[in-house]
């Protein structure tokens, strides 16, 4: 769907693919090849044994995506890995429960069995995950490189966003972690229209709502289902005042499309940044502004051959590869 796990499992599952497996996404919900109501976050029931095993016996390898490691359906987690105990298994996790404040004092998350592999989407997590005994590879989010001119008129038509309004996106869902505050007022010291991608979860709706009333700076919400080179096309910067993540796909985006990003100074940004990433910060509106006001091509330029070589889908693909090789479970 449109959530951050469900873009790179997709990236995920185009990477086996190439490597010459065939695939069958599975889910609780959602646009999958199997439906396993009791997978879902929201589950009032745990799938039974059977119902889960049947869905994954024609597998001869199972890529677990965050089931097993943020504990939001925990009877779930432990069948599947109670299932999977003696089998092949990735397990890709990308918010272990010790990152969140709420999840810090379960433990029963994550599982390792000696056969399965590992997988951290950064080095911090890989570290913490060493720290408790399980070793872990880490293998950085990987996104299509390809680029083009994109519709930046027809999605601004769209919007009612005139061709000349300065015009910042903020692509992802609103929860209290995102920090809408902070992304508002960046666009209002910097008088531009605020653009949120995503829709409220995680029982946000009432705070998003009392934000949008009080904000001084035009708003304007959602996607129409257009190519993300046509969304990052009609920006003229990307907002992730983040107070956490577990990576940040948007400012990845923004590289590869050649957007200018303001970034908070979270852990794993500044893990990327240390990969070359320049980007902007947050709580000062003052170096955004003098680039919009003078804009500097070099900085993009620099930015996407970073991208291109730390995060395009060819280089995931790679690493993916030697773990599975390392593991002997290639086709």
């Amino acid at each position: 769907m449109a959530d951050g796990v469900s873009v790179v499992t997709h990236h995920w599952q185009q990477a086996f693919e190439q490597l010459g497996f065939e695939t069958l996404s599975i889910a609780g919900e959602g646009p999958v090849n199997r439906t396993v109501p009791g997978l879902a976050i929201g589950a009032e029931h745990p799938p039974q044994h059977g119902e889960l095993a049947e869905a994954l016996a024609d597998a001869d390898l199972v890529v677990v995506e965050n089931l097993c490691s943020i504990p939001l359906n925990l009877a779930a987690a432990q069948l599947m890995a109670e299932i999977l105990a003696e089998r092949p298994a990735v397990m890709h996790h990308h918010d272990p429960p010790w990152q969140r404040e709420r999840f810090r004092h379960i433990t029963e998350v994550p599982h390792d069995r000696p056969g399965w592999r590992h997988v951290t989407i950064n080095q911090l997590t890989q570290q913490e995950f060493s720290d408790r005994g399980i070793d872990a590879t880490c293998i950085y989010n990987g996104f299509p490189t390809a680029t083009s001119e994109g519709d930046r008129l027809g999605v601004r038509s769209r919007l009612r966003v005139a061709p000349d309004a300065r015009l910042f996106a903020h692509p992802v869902r609103a929860i209290a972690r995102k920090d809408i505050a902070g992304a508002l007022r960046l666009c209002e010291q910097l008088d531009a229209t605020y653009w949120l991608w995503g829709s409220a979860e995680d029982g946000y709706d009432d705070e998003l709502e009392r934000l949008l009333t009080a904000t001084t700076c035009p708003v304007v919400r959602g996607t129409s289902g257009e190519p993300a080179v046509d969304l990052y096309s009609a920006a003229d910067a990307v907002v992730f005042p983040s107070l956490w993540e577990g990576f940040g796909n948007p400012p990845i985006e923004a590289a590869i499309h050649q957007v200018p990003a303001a970034v908070a100074n979270y852990p794993v940004a500044r893990e990327l940044v240390s990969l070359g990433m320049d980007w902007f910060p947050t709580d000062d509106p003052g170096p955004l502004g003098e680039y919009l006001a003078k804009p500097e091509p070099s900085l993009l330029d620099r930015n996407r051959e970073v991208a291109l070589a730390n995060f395009s889908l060819e280089a995931m693909t790679s690493k993916i590869s030697a773990l599975l090789a390392d593991a002997g479970w290639l086709p």
